[in-house]
């Protein structure tokens, strides 16, 4: 372990945090996740998984100390959820990620070996759009407007670790992911996104029946399959760009096109019945020029990335309900 890179996934345990773990181990790294609880679907390849509540301040030092020192820390962790949960959960979500990302990066910034620190904000940060508005790059957030709290958590978070990196030198590299989805996902509970949400409708729906999707399918998304979201962080944390960056796909899609990827993949003769419910924003359209100056590209196209999403979650459904 002297020699080998260490890394610190902090979120572990979630969708994200638990792919991430996959690929370091893949790169030879001695990884430590830190979360709550342990991902339920899955067993985590970490080498070590601390169970540490990181809204704790003493808990981020503890989480942070290992002999010879990190070479990169993840911080992934956060309170979230989809479209259903934003507003119902919004303070809880303000007060728990910021006591997070507080904590974790001025404790971060007091370590000898300081980290290459990755930070994981989102596209929630911009302000609704119109459906076929210009696409907007990093430095359009200002002046700022995101469409919930969420979002404006996210943008403080980023400008915290932004003020540290220059006080204090620690290498900061702070991705805005687009909606990700793939196996291992939360898919009930009202933390779900989109495509888990409409997976596990699809699924549950009989032949010749119908599931529901919230709003009337205008609204204009870009869903980025989970395997391109992991390339992508890799591919900032090892590059020289700085500033905040948005990882995700390049495919923009109505939500009636993604409910009609689920119809197909489902393999069933079911509908789609459009129901009032929390939409979010109109629009998304992001340039992605900054990412792509690192040579990453998506690769997965979202056909493809829901056939493999809802084979995992029609799974899940039938291992559960099926034994009710």
């Amino acid at each position: 372990m002297s020699n080998q890179k260490k890394a610190l996934i902090c979120g572990g345990g979630g969708f994200v945090g638990t792919h991430l773990a996959k690929q370091l181990k893949k790169e030879g790294y001695w990884v430590r996740s830190v979360d709550l609880k342990k991902n339920e679907f899955i067993k985590s390849e970490a080498d070590e998984f601390q169970i540490l509540d990181l809204r704790e301040r003493k808990n981020c030092t503890k989480s942070l100390k290992v002999d010879g020192g990190f070479d990169e820390v993840y911080q992934l962790a956060a309170d979230r959820g989809g479209a259903g949960y934003m507003t119902p959960g919004e303070c809880e979500m303000m007060e728990n990620n910021m006591l997070i990302n507080v904590f974790m990066v001025t404790e971060a910034v007091k370590l000898k070996k300081m980290p290459r620190y990755f930070y994981s904000s989102s596209v929630c940060i911009y302000r609704d759009m119109d459906i076929g508005a210009k696409e907007i790059a990093e430095d359009d957030a200002y002046p700022a407007h995101p469409e919930n709290e969420y979002g404006w958590e996210k943008l403080y978070s980023e400008r915290m670790l932004l003020a540290h990196a220059r006080k204090y030198g620690i290498e900061a590299r702070i991705a805005r992911f687009h909606t990700t989805y793939g196996p291992y996902a939360f898919w009930e509970g009202g933390r779900e996104k989109a495509a888990d949400a409409l997976c596990r409708k699809a699924s549950l729906a009989k032949e010749g029946g119908e599931f529901e999707v919230w709003g009337d399918g205008k609204a204009v998304r870009s869903f980025t399959y989970i395997d391109d979201l992991i390339s992508g962080i890799r591919s900032l944390m090892k590059s020289d760009v700085k500033e905040p960056t948005n990882v995700g796909s390049d495919e923009y899609v109505t939500v009636a096109q993604l409910a009609e990827a689920v119809q197909k993949a489902s393999g069933k003769d079911i509908k789609i019945k459009y129901v009032d419910g929390p939409v979010g924003v109109k629009a998304r359209s992001f340039s992605n020029e900054r990412i792509y100056s690192t040579g990453w590209k998506p690769k997965v196209k979202l056909v493809e990335g829901i056939k493999k999403h809802y084979k995992w979650v029609d799974k899940e459904v039938k291992k559960k309900y099926e034994k009710k």
